[in-house]
């Protein structure tokens, strides 16, 4: 008997004029239909919040300055009340990676509810929809709009559309670019053309992604360019909530008249309205089963409940529910691989949570001048330091600078320092000691800043006094 793996033939079968094999299909452009529902308006409450952090969050002051802001030249990020610091990028990857395990845990949850309500290629596409259902008419009317010849209607409509779309992808440009360059000043740079180039450039790049990602591509990118797509299928099992048509409950699909026994003929409560595909903004069919292009929005849920209600037939199916539902069997909510993705969700946040408020709000580093040692008037040996005091608090300090480690140690230059909240001072300090009060040529120093208003607060940095060899 053969052990190999059997092999078949899968190329697409050649045409029959040519050997060419076509591997590439047009996008069809998908229409969709308007349509209400529970899930809609929950979608539409989502965006809402949404938009308000995204759109409103950028033009909020702070502390004398915008709330949230990078500000990359002088390499100082203000998030409200704190300041992060280069240093403190280590928080960043914290954040990712809870943000990754929160990602894990929604998704075995609840599948891809990320997607169909949250992400920024979903919501800014359900705008861009909407545009299109404002100036162009509904699902059947943009077709007949596209199949018509040239008019100054149809001229006027498009324009309309593409203008409300640049316009949109404009404000989430500016809007964008205004978390790196204070909004305010940059929106009247803006426009009085004393932007500099760079301000141009990334608000134009924006505005141009925005408009084709929601207005051109669309569902591609959620197809063929979002990795979340690939990967959701491995964190699945049949526990997981997906959007699901009911096959045992709808077949045989058939339209009927409303008062029709349609038990006695054979067919289920799927009238094959195929308003269900209407309404997707991927294009599938749900019927056909859970599919990658499935974002998750349960926009066939509410079109198909809606449905149910006009034929008087209870609703649910289309719906949110798990393999082992659809099966007859028992749903599990609670099982290892979720309670593990909470447990470690739950312990990276404590940590991110505690390194924020442990973090030091002072930076203090202590480098070496080049020159190894030197005697100064006075026959002491003498050694010169650069300071470095980073404050990254939003409000001034002053700090009392001391020095010990070796017997005799005298601290030269100035002793009371005030930083400025998210200034970096920088201070050369001299220290000295009598050559017979060195115990070896090379000895461990410490620096001590001690904050004058918090009394017991201080924070340290170690050096090496270099003296010549002792015998």
């Amino acid at each position: 008997m053969s052990n190999q793996i059997p092999v078949h033939n899968v190329t697409p079968p050649a045409k029959k004029d040519d050997d060419t094999v076509d591997l590439y299909a047009s996008r069809e452009k998908i229409y969709t239909r308007a349509f209400t529902g529970l899930f809609r308006n929950l979608r539409i409450g989502g965006g809402i919040v949404l938009f308000l952090l995204y759109f409103g969050t950028v033009w909020l002051d702070w502390g004398g300055h915008q709330a949230v802001w990078w500000n990359l030249p002088e390499r100082k990020f203000y998030i409200f009340g704190a300041t992060f610091w280069p240093q403190d990028f280590i928080l960043l990857s914290g954040i990712l990676i809870v943000s990754a395990f929160g990602l894990f845990f929604i998704t075995v949850f609840a599948g891809r509810v990320w997607c169909g309500y949250t992400c920024p290629q979903s919501v800014w596409t359900w705008i861009f929809m909407w545009c299109e259902k404002v100036t162009e008419g509904d699902r059947n009317q943009r077709m007949k709009l596209d199949k018509a010849p040239m008019s100054a209607n149809k001229l006027t409509r498009k324009l309309a559309k593409h203008s409300l779309w640049l316009l949109i992808g404009f404000v989430t440009g500016l809007t964008f670019v205004g978390y790196f360059s204070p909004i305010r000043d940059l929106t009247v740079d803006f426009f009085t053309g004393q932007a500099d180039g760079w301000s141009y450039f990334w608000i134009g790049f924006f505005t141009l992604a925005t408009y084709g990602n929601a207005g051109w591509l669309r569902e591609q990118v959620c197809i063929y360019m979002c990795p979340y797509a690939r990967f959701q299928s491995v964190m699945f099992d049949k526990d997981t909530l997906i959007v699901s048509y009911d096959p045992r409950r709808g077949e045989k699909r058939g339209p009927r008249k409303k008062e029709l026994d349609y038990k006695a003929n054979g067919l289920g409560d799927c009238i094959d309205c195929t308003m269900c595909v209407q309404v997707c903004p991927t294009g599938i069919d749900i019927r056909d089963g859970l599919q990658i292009e499935c974002i998750g929005c349960a926009a066939c849920i509410d079109a198909c409940d809606t449905i149910m209600d006009k034929m008087n037939y209870p609703r649910g199916l289309i719906s949110y529910t798990t393999e082992h539902n659809l099966s007859g069997q028992t749903t599990h909510t609670l099982r290892p691989r979720l309670i593990g993705y909470a447990v470690v969700l739950v312990v990276m946040i404590g940590a991110l949570t505690g390194a924020f408020f442990m973090r030091s709000l002072v930076g203090f580093d202590v480098s070496k001048d080049r020159v190894l040692y030197r005697e100064n008037a006075e026959g002491r040996i003498e050694n010169v330091y650069s300071l470095k005091v980073m404050n990254k608090d939003q409000v001034d300090h002053t700090y009392v600078l001391d020095a010990t480690g070796l017997p005799d140690l005298k601290l030269q230059g100035q002793r009371e320092i005030k930083v400025a909240a998210g200034e970096i001072f920088t201070l050369p300090v001299e220290l000295s000691v009598s050559p017979e009060q060195l115990p070896s040529s090379t000895n461990e120093v410490t620096f001590t800043l001690k904050d004058i208003e918090n009394s017991g607060t201080e924070i340290q940095a170690k050096s090496r006094f270099i003296g010549p060899h002792v015998r």
